[in-house]
C-alpha cells in the first residue's frame, strides 16, 4: 500500500488561502490545515477558516494561538487606523510597505507549519503568497520563499537527513483574477471566505484587501457575462 501524500496548508479563511486548500486537495493530498489566532483585529477570518476546512475535508485542523498583539507594530495587531485606498491603481502604485504588514508574520507561521509537517511526516507546506496583485508585503516574494526553503534544509531533522520539507506557493505569480477564476473552477464558496482587514458584520469595502478582491471578482464575472 502506497504512502498517502500529506500536505500542511496555511488556512487563514481568506480568498487566497481558501482557494489554495481546495487546490491542494484537488492534487490528491491529505490536507492538514493550520490557522493562527494571533491577536488580529479581523478575527472573523478564523470562523471562515473553520468552515472552509470542514468543506474541504481536512484530515486535521490546528488552530494555534500566538500573541502578536503584545508586539504590535501593525494596523492588524494594534490600535492603528487601517488605511483606505481609492482604487486598485493606488494600491499597486504604492512603493511603501503598508501599515497592515504584520512584522515577520509569515516567518513565524511557516516555522510552526514546518514543525507540524515534521511531526506528521509531510513533505510540503503550502501557503497562499502572491506577489502580483498584492500590497507589497516582503514575506510574499519569491526571494523570501527561496531563503526559507534553504533554512528548512539546514535547520530541520528532515532537511539534514536529505528529506527536506518544501515550502510551495502555487499562486505566487497569479493575478487576483487568476485566483478568483481558480476558485470558481474548484467550486470554492467565495462568499464564505473573509478577506477584509476589519471585523464588522460585512466587509468594509475600503481596505486594500477588500478593494483587490472585489475588483478581481467584478472583472471575472464581467468576462463570464461577455462570453455568454
Amino acid at each position: 500500500m502506497s504512502k498517502s501524500k500529506k500536505a500542511v496548508v496555511l488556512l487563514s479563511g481568506g480568498l487566497d488561502s481558501s482557494t489554495l486548500a481546495y487546490f491542494v486537495k484537488n492534487m490528491n493530498y491529505e490536507v492538514y490545515a493550520v490557522s493562527f489566532d494571533y491577536g488580529q483585529r479581523h478575527r472573523r477570518e478564523l470562523d471562515a477558516a473553520e468552515k472552509i476546512g470542514k468543506l474541504v475535508g481536512v484530515k486535521d485542523h490546528k488552530f494555534i494561538k500566538i500573541d502578536l498583539r503584545s508586539i504590535g507594530g501593525s494596523a492588524l495587531t494594534s490600535d492603528i487606523d487601517i488605511p483606505n485606498k481609492k482604487n486598485v491603481e493606488e494600491i499597486l502604485d504604492s512603493k511603501d510597505i503598508p501599515i497592515t504588514y504584520v512584522p515577520a508574520r509569515n516567518t513565524i507561521f511557516l516555522s510552526i507549519a514546518i514543525a507540524y509537517a515534521e511531526v506528521i511526516d509531510a513533505d510540503v507546506v503550502f501557503y497562499g503568497a502572491n506577489c502580483i496583485d498584492y500590497s507589497g508585503y516582503p514575506d510574499c516574494r519569491p526571494e523570501f520563499i527561496d531563503a526559507f526553503n534553504n533554512l528548512v534544509k539546514l535547520g530541520t531533522k528532515k532537511g539534514v537527513e536529505g528529506r527536506t520539507i518544501r515550502i510551495e506557493a502555487p499562486f505566487l505569480f497569479y493575478t487576483k483574477k487568476d485566483i478568483v477564476k481558480t476558485a470558481l473552477n474548484l467550486g470554492v464558496p467565495i462568499e464564505m471566505t473573509w478577506s477584509c482587514y476589519d471585523d464588522g458584520d460585512k466587509p468594509c469595502g475600503r481596505c486594500d484587501s477588500c478593494i483587490l478582491r472585489e475588483n478581481a471578482i467584478k472583472e471575472v464575472y464581467a468576462e463570464i457575462r461577455k462570453k455568454k
